[in-house]
């Protein structure tokens, strides 16, 4: 399956055999599943701590740095289509919610350009 062709409803159901295939749905529950996503969090933090622009810069271009990178956004995105699903609600559709209630309080014309809080627009 070509990365470019995957939903978000595909990868859920990848998500979701991998979890089943090792019975780690009892543990899935939205408590755990929020502290797993926060730990995730952290680690992506991790990769950037300490390093100045330039430096980031500089490891987007190492291999090594990259891949890791990738992993943990991948475990975040992997964690958050686990809890969509231990509580109910599909993910994608909540993104289009949320991108649209951005929209309405980032209006495109007063906060191109800058990034101040919506309520300083």
């Amino acid at each position: 399956m070509s990365d470019t062709e995957t939903t978000v409803a595909q990868l859920k159901d990848l998500v979701s055999k991998f979890r089943d295939e090792r019975d780690w749905k009892q543990f899935h529950t939205p408590k755990d599943l929020a502290v797993s996503i926060s730990i995730e969090a952290g680690e992506l933090l991790e990769l950037f701590q300490w390093r100045n622009g330039d430096e980031v810069e500089a490891d987007l271009g190492d291999p090594e740095k990259l891949r890791r990178l990738r992993e943990e956004v991948a475990d975040i995105v992997v964690y958050c289509l686990n809890m969509s699903d231990a509580i109910g609600f599909d993910l994608a559709e909540a993104i289009v919610e949320k991108l649209q209630q951005n929209a309405a309080k980032y209006p495109a014309d007063k906060a191109r350009g800058n990034a101040k809080k919506y309520t300083e627009l």
